[in-house]
């Protein structure tokens, strides 16, 4: 906040330390903090009401996946965990809850998948955000049939940084390099891409 920030989203996804502490096929702890649905969601939630206290929950947002396996993180039963963590950042008034959709899978291949995050949706009461390979198109259907209120768009993004409006007019996309993700060079694959006018 003192850097001049709007919120903090606290990532909770993805196997890193929150998810670990999530999914109860690597949180094997014997302590509050393992076992129930309810003790494994006990860190997340005291780190949820910490960064509340200091900068109120309208400030707030929490990202999730449940239905991800990302570094050996799985859950046997992640619609339970989901709806679990939706209703209670929901009773914490936090301004947003990211999620993750059961289809998406780290190769960037989405997968198909017998579940939705819409019951998630529809048990948190502030904004919703899905994210999960979306396009243009499955985007705006999402937002259209109610299925969420905003769809986070990742590698699209990176390799498009006039996404917004390349999305308003439909124009064609970079195609973005998977080889280039994650490298320590400031510039390749990160601020490289061109812009529409570029193009032009």
């Amino acid at each position: 906040m003192e850097a001049g920030f709007d919120g903090v989203e606290i990532h909770g996804a993805h196997g890193f330390l929150i998810d670990q502490f999530l999914k109860d096929q690597v949180n094997d702890r014997t302590d509050k903090y393992g076992g129930s649905l309810e003790n494994r969601c006990r860190f997340a939630l005291e780190v949820v009401e910490g960064v509340v206290e200091e900068i109120g929950a309208e400030r707030v947002g929490v990202r999730l996946s449940p239905f991800s396996d990302y570094n050996e993180c799985i859950d046997s039963n992640p619609q339970a965990l989901g709806l679990h963590m939706a209703k209670s950042l929901s009773k914490h008034g936090v301004l947003y809850c990211h999620m993750v959709e059961p289809r998406w899978d780290i190769s960037g291949v989405n997968k198909e998948s017998p579940y939705t995050l819409v019951p998630m949706k529809k048990a948190f009461h502030g904004t919703f955000i899905v994210a999960g390979g979306y396009d243009r198109e499955e985007g705006n259907r999402a937002v259209a049939e109610d299925n969420t209120n905003l769809v986070a768009y990742g590698r699209l993004f990176l390799a498009n940084p006039d996404l917004p409006k390349r999305f308003e007019i439909d124009a064609p996309l970079n195609k973005y390099n998977r080889d280039t993700f994650y490298t320590p060079d400031p510039v390749v694959g990160y601020t490289d891409y061109p812009f529409l006018e570029d193009n032009a």
